[in-house]
This record gives structure tokens, C-alpha cells and sequence, in this order.
């Protein structure tokens, strides 16, 4: 995912004067999933139809992180994912506003005028049909529309999102997906294929050792998915795509170590160390398992990637902002 085209900001007093007075989508869109790309693509149509620019206004760390920290958040899209994916769907800028409990405290008529008004000179404010803002979650839709006409900006607040079955489309239900492995139903709710970011590190080399050398990589929200095997495809820094099986898991076979996601490249010899990378989850293949025969591992290894490149070779992209993200 390229991320060029877009600025990150932090508080919103930080935010450089030519990206003022434009749309601002507000929510913290963990996810960007297809919910959040209607109140996001309600923002770009807007910006686009007045020729200003549109921006996302999020918080840093997630606010349930902050009330609930014996409860973090495991993130679908960090930061840095989520600004890629917010430039893929076209957004000048993204505020991260820094999130604490001073920041909680203002009220919602300070929230307004200290953020929107004197900090990102909001013209429109577009967001969800139950956004809640300010102190005790006093601010609603009916009290920022009340602010907007007396500060001069318009609001829109979007319907919500449900998928084909009527269920609305959750960043939980996303979460729930991933954790299960059902990274096919992840997708159909993201609107695209979820992705990992992530420097290769280096591990024991006991794929090489079994003829199948892998790209490992450690994951920053280790619990949020599944361990199991994976067809995937791997994304470098210069844009070359590869395809791949992956085994995200402890190794049960011989060491039960820390989770490591670890990748095998078809068609690939080189070496990623250092390598920052993107990996997309296509399919789910099966479950972490433990052999008691090396040779038993390798011949199921074997047909792991088979079957990975069966799944790859059939892949559509799942809609236009999956074309963007060019797996």
C-alpha cells in the first residue's frame, strides 16, 4: 500500500494552513472497514463536489484503550496502514489526535471550537448516525449540527452499514473473524483483503532447514489472529508482489516459541532481513498443527503450497479499493 499523496498530522492545532477550512471525516475507523468507507467516501464526495480538501480526523491511542487499559484494543489497521488505506481512498491528510483523559474532558462545545473550528478550520464535518463527542459523550449528531450553524460549517452524518444479511458491518465482528481464521469473511466485511505490515526479522532458519525458507515477521497484535496455514501474497518496499504460504503460529513441532508469522515466497531467492513488507491473507488452509515426524510435516508443507497456489491463482480483487491496494 503506497501512502504517498497523503500528510499525517498530530494534534490538530499541528495541522499546516493549506490543508485548513477542508471535509473532515471524524470516527477512530479501526479497519477502514466498508461501514467506515461510507461516512469516508460521504467526506471525498463532498470535498470533491466543493474542490477542498478532505481529511480524517481520528484519535491516537484508541479511546477504549485509554478508559480500558486492562482491555486494550488489538488494531486492525495501525497508524501508518490506516493512513495508506485512507490514501487509497483519496483523503489529502489525516489528523491523529493524541488521546488522553484531558483530552476526553473537554466538553463538546470546546471539542468543537479548539478541533474542528480553530484547529482544522472545518467547513464540513461528515460522520456516523450515532457519533457521540465531548465529555461523557454529551455531543450528538442534533448538538454538532447546532454547533455548525453557529461556527459556519456543515454537517453530515451518514446511515449506518450493514452487509448482505442485514447485520451491520463491526470492526468487531472483524476481529471475531480473524481470531477464528475466517480471513475470507474478514475480507467481505473490509471490502478488502487484510493486511500485515511488518520488518522481516530473523529467525532459526528451520524452514531452510526444511527446504522451505521463510520471511518471518512478528506481529504487533499478537492474539488478533488465528495461528494456522495461509495463502497469501507478500508486497516488497519496491512494489514487487509475491506469492506465498504462511504459517503464523508457535511452532508446536519443535520449539512452541513466540508466535512468529513466517512466509514462504514461491519463485523467490534473496533475502528480506531489514525489509519492511505488507502481507495480504487470502485464504485460510488450516489449523497450527504438530507432527511427530519431520517428514510428515514436509510432506503436508508440501501440499500446503499447492493448495495456496490453487487460491492465489483464482484471487479477484473484492471491490475498487482492493484494485487500489494492488494484490
Amino acid at each position: 500500500m503506497s501512502a504517498a499523496g497523503i500528510r499525517r498530522f498530530g494534534p490538530a492545532s499541528t495541522l499546516a494552513e493549506g490543508f485548513r477550512g477542508g471535509v473532515v471525516a471524524i470516527g477512530n475507523f479501526d479497519g477502514i472497514h466498508r461501514g467506515h468507507q461510507a461516512v469516508l467516501g460521504a467526506a471525498i464526495e463532498i470535498a470533491g463536489r466543493d474542490g477542498i480538501p478532505a481529511l480524517c480526523l481520528t484519535f491516537e491511542p484508541h479511546p477504549r484503550s485509554v478508559f480500558a487499559p486492562d482491555r486494550p484494543v488489538l488494531r486492525l489497521t495501525p497508524p501508518p496502514v490506516k493512513a495508506r488505506l485512507l490514501a487509497a481512498l483519496g483523503f489529502a491528510a489525516v489528523v491523529e489526535q493524541p488521546f488522553d483523559r484531558a483530552f476526553a474532558a473537554l466538553s463538546a462545545d470546546e471539542f468543537v471550537r479548539a478541533v474542528l473550528v480553530e484547529g482544522l478550520g472545518a467547513r464540513h464535518v461528515v460522520v456516523g448516525f450515532d457519533f457521540c463527542y465531548g465529555a461523557k459523550r454529551s455531543g450528538t449528531v442534533a448538538t454538532l449540527r447546532a454547533a455548525g450553524e453557529r461556527y459556519g460549517f456543515g454537517v453530515t452524518a451518514v446511515e449506518a452499514f450493514a452487509d448482505e444479511s442485514g447485520a451491520p458491518v463491526s470492526s468487531s465482528r472483524i476481529r471475531h473473524d480473524l481470531g477464528q481464521g475466517n480471513v475470507a469473511g474478514a475480507a467481505a466485511l473490509l471490502g478488502y483483503r487484510w493486511t500485515i505490515e511488518a520488518p522481516v526479522i530473523g529467525g532459526q532458519k528451520l524452514g531452510r532447514q526444511l527446504g522451505y525458507p521463510t520471511a518471518n515477521m512478528a506481529l504487533v497484535e499478537n492474539g488478533l489472529l488465528a495461528h494456522g496455514i495461509y495463502a497469501v501474497r507478500l508486497r516488497r518496499s519496491d512494489g514487487t508482489l509475491l506469492g506465498g504460504v504462511a504459517s503464523y503460529g508457535r511452532r508446536p513441532t519443535f520449539d512452541n516459541g513466540a508466535a512468529l508469522f513466517e512466509t514462504f515466497l514461491f519463485d523467490f531467492a534473496g533475502d528480506l532481513y531489514g525489509e519492511t513488507c505488507d502481507v495480504a491473507l487470502f485464504a485460510w488452509l488450516r489449523g497450527e498443527e504438530k507432527f511427530d515426524r519431520v517428514e510428515a510435516l514436509i510432506r503436508q508443507m508440501d501440499r500446503d503450497a499447492e493448495e495456496a497456489r490453487a487460491a492465489l491463482a483464482g484471487a479477484q480483487p473484492l471491490s475498487p479499493l482492493d484494485r487500489l491496494l494492488s494484490f
